[in-house]
């Protein structure tokens, strides 16, 4: 299994990287940013270290 980097979202290393390679930088964050923006973030329910 790939290491989670985002609780709420389900993304993971591997996800980021290909992100990268594909755009040259991470969409991802962009959309991580704009979820929580709008209320989606649940980090401190889903997070095993609440963050």
């Amino acid at each position: 299994m790939d290491d989670l980097i985002c609780y709420c979202f389900g993304y993971t290393v591997s996800d980021i990287e290909h992100d990268i390679k594909k755009h040259g930088y991470s969409t991802i964050m962009e959309k991580i940013l704009s979820e929580k923006k709008q209320g989606g973030c649940q980090c401190a329910e889903k997070n095993p270290k609440g963050r």
